[in-house]
């Protein structure tokens, strides 16, 4: 199937858009969801590196998100240029139906449906887990916790760090404080110039060398604590056991497996009921949400074309909430399922059934119905809506005005 100059005038036209709404809502998901990360990991004392990994492994699933989005404005922006433009009208008036310019959008949609079917399916489930096991790798620790300048920091449970000032990323430390406690009762409290941790064979256990300080030791035998001067003092620091983080999809996480993983655990004999209605339902959440994107075209078009002598950009409105509201109602429909109190087939096809019948609708009466305009009715409840607001604010200008009037 060879491609002819409107076909490639279309594809320029539906790109820009496209790529234009995928970078945008990807940009504002990751920057709104960066500073939550920033303060996540400065509470924990983590390095602020982790906070790149975590917005790398969200990325998937804020593709997964826009991909449909920006398919679905791509094509409607690129269509209601054609329409206000009057190109729309000379492209049908040499023969060519709403059927054949959709030639191009479809190529999109099936190519992003398989871009969508790898992200979604294979990609996203992956790096879900990979972003809950940094994040419970920050809150265990087990990232380097940093000190933290100016506060006392539990180093394990039997010692209590602080230091004023912290140089090398943390490897150089200045004016230190220390007290460690053993388990017989003996307590050491040492203040120093400098301080600086070295490691040891043992990787439970690192030495911390402080220098130029002075150094309090007591027990309940001493009759007075033995206070000390030093110029090198090595202390052993036991760093607190760290557990093992669990297994992909462990937990219930039927998000963080892939599709055949949930294919396979959906029927499976030997798995508890609740195990499988979960499997069950994000198996079918993914796919009627990945073969939703065959009718952004056609919903695009449908919108995309105002009615005569009319700009109103309701189009552009209705469609992104329409496809907004589906998916919340798949989300309800998939934790129905996950509950059991419905089938997950019925449960998320049906809505789909209804959505898909709804868009063919609308896009039969545009293209085969003789003046057919499907928004036609909302734009002109619209426009009486706005008179009606305007008439009510010129009348509160005027009584103001009256009002104010000596």
């Amino acid at each position: 199937m060879l491609l002819t100059r409107t076909d490639r005038y279309i594809a320029r036209l539906v790109f820009v858009p496209l790529v234009a709404t995928l970078t945008l809502a990807a940009m504002l998901l990751i920057l709104e969801k960066m500073l939550k990360l920033f303060n996540i990991v400065i509470g924990y004392g983590g390095p602020v590196g982790v906070v790149w990994k975590m917005l790398a492994n969200l990325i998937p699933e804020y593709l997964g998100l826009g991909i449909p989005i920006g398919l679905l404005l791509g094509t409607l922006l690129a269509f209601r240029r054609l329409a206000l433009s009057s190109e729309l009208d000379t492209l049908r008036g040499v023969g060519l139906s709403y059927t054949r310019l959709l030639r191009v959008p479809f190529l999109y949609a099936i190519l992003l449906l398989g871009l969508n079917l790898a992200i979604v399916g294979y990609l996203q489930p992956r790096s879900r887990y990979n972003y809950e096991h940094l994040r419970f790798d920050l809150r265990s620790g087990a990232l380097g916790a940093s000190i933290k300048v100016g506060e006392f920091t539990n180093l394990g449970k039997r010692m209590t760090l602080r230091v004023e000032r912290s140089e090398r990323q943390g490897r150089l430390l200045h004016g230190v404080f220390v007290r460690a406690e053993t388990r017989d009762g003996k307590t050491v409290i040492a203040t120093a110039d400098h301080g600086t941790f070295l490691a040891t064979d043992d990787p439970g256990t690192l030495l911390l060398r402080l220098a130029n300080g002075r150094l309090v030791h007591n027990a309940p035998t001493y009759k007075a604590p033995r206070v000390l001067a030093f110029k090198i003092q090595d202390l052993p620091v036991n760093l607190p056991a760290i557990e093992a983080f669990r297994s992909r999809g462990g937990s219930f996480k039927s998000e963080e497996l892939t599709l055949p993983e949930l294919l396979k655990l959906g029927e499976a004999r030997r798995v508890d009921r609740q195990t499988q209605a979960a499997a069950r339902a994000n198996f079918h959440f993914r796919l009627v949400e990945i073969v939703m994107m065959l009718l952004m075209p056609v919903l695009a078009v449908a919108l995309a074309v105002p009615p005569k002598r009319s700009t109103s950009g309701l189009g552009i409105f209705l469609s992104i909430v329409m496809v907004v509201t589906y998916h919340k109602v798949n989300q309800y429909a998939e934790r129905m399922g996950e509950l059991g109190r419905i089938d997950p087939v019925i449960a998320l096809w049906t809505p789909f059934i209804l959505f898909a019948a709804l868009i063919v609708w609308m896009y039969w009466t545009l293209a085969y119905k003789p003046g057919g305009q499907p928004i036609g009715a909302l734009e002109r409840a619209f426009s009486k809506v706005a008179k009606a607001l305007r008439r009510l604010l010129r009348l509160g200008q005027r009584r103001q005005v009256a009002t104010a009037a000596p």
